[in-house]
């Protein structure tokens, strides 16, 4: 249980230092694939999570805020909305921020260990190549000169 939690930890810590710190690579997927994302998370956010948040928390939680300075009185729908502070539409936003910027973690997680897979292949097949002899030393080819002049000088 405890190694569970120290894994969600860990996870979360990731995932926030992605979400705040991320580099422009990082950044860039995240712009193509939140565009593709964003109508998916948009009904998701819409059709369903914001009816149980007005299930839980009453209709208001996805309404607005009447400012009590504006007169009301004689104005259509579009008219009030314009006039008033819309906090659902607010939570909705971040709703859908972070649902998206969750899927985005993961998928670069999921490259990333893809990329250190590769990596470690690599490293692999490298380590498993012979190393190349290193070339002899000044004083190895001074002495191997020495030894076959020696050898010819016997021979004769």
């Amino acid at each position: 249980m405890a190694k569970a939690v120290e894994k969600g930890k860990g996870f979360m810590k990731e995932f926030k230092e992605f979400a705040l710190k991320g580099n422009v690579m990082d950044m860039a997927v995240g712009v193509l694939i939140g565009g593709a994302f964003s109508g998916i998370v948009t009904a998701l956010t819409g059709d369903f999570i914001n009816p149980l948040i007005a299930s839980v928390g009453g209709s208001d939680i996805a309404g607005m805020i009447r400012l009590p300075w504006v007169d009301y009185t004689g104005l259509d729908a579009d008219q009030i909305k314009a006039l008033s502070l819309d906090y659902g539409h607010f939570i909705t936003t971040v709703i859908n921020f972070l649902i998206m910027a969750l899927i985005i973690f993961l998928l670069m997680k999921g490259v990333n260990k893809l990329i250190a897979l590769g990596k470690k292949k690599e490293e692999e097949e490298k380590a498993a190549e012979p190393a190349p002899e290193p070339e002899p030393s000044k004083e190895e080819l001074l002495l191997t000169e020495i030894r076959d002049l020696l050898k010819a000088q016997n021979s004769k």
